[in-house]
């Protein structure tokens, strides 16, 4: 049962709203939790490198974000827990944090999915995020499978 490119950009967000009280502190869970999974598939160098991409891709729309990550004048974060981005989206408003938090983990997927395919990513995020029981808290989410049997 897999979820579309939407439906994923949008568990993304869910999942950071319902955190929106301190969006910095569940940003960084929630890119740890990645960490863990995509190391398991690519390695730390692997996630690294993807990471990094990510912030760089990301600071397109938001310069302020982990700068010194994407520009080379820091460590990568896997190893360090992610302060540099907990700090950037601390320093932000919360509708800022949540747009940036955001769009950084909805790039990070839409490169994993162009790279391992959407049915892998969306393995991934179930494993990771505990997607199958969060599933059952937004019941308007309509998986393909659903979608499919309903034609």
């Amino acid at each position: 049962m897999g979820i579309n490119i939407l439906q994923r950009e949008q568990f993304i967000k869910d999942r950071l709203v319902q955190h929106q009280a301190n969006i910095a502190d569940a940003a960084v869970e929630l890119w740890q939790q990645m960490a863990t999974q995509i190391t398991y598939l690519l390695g730390e160098d692997g996630f690294e490198l993807l990471y990094t991409r990510s912030i760089f891709l990301t600071q397109r729309t938001y310069p302020w974000l982990a700068h010194g990550l994407a520009h080379g004048t820091h460590p990568l974060q896997t190893k360090h827990g992610f302060e540099e981005l907990k700090v950037s989206l601390q320093g932000q408003t919360p509708e800022q944090a949540l747009a940036a938090g955001s769009l950084l983990l909805i790039t990070l997927t839409d490169i994993l999915a162009s790279l391992i395919g959407e049915e892998l990513t969306t393995h991934i995020l179930r494993t990771a995020w505990r997607f199958d029981a969060l599933q059952a808290e937004h019941p308007n989410h309509v998986t393909d499978d659903q979608r499919g049997a309903q034609k």
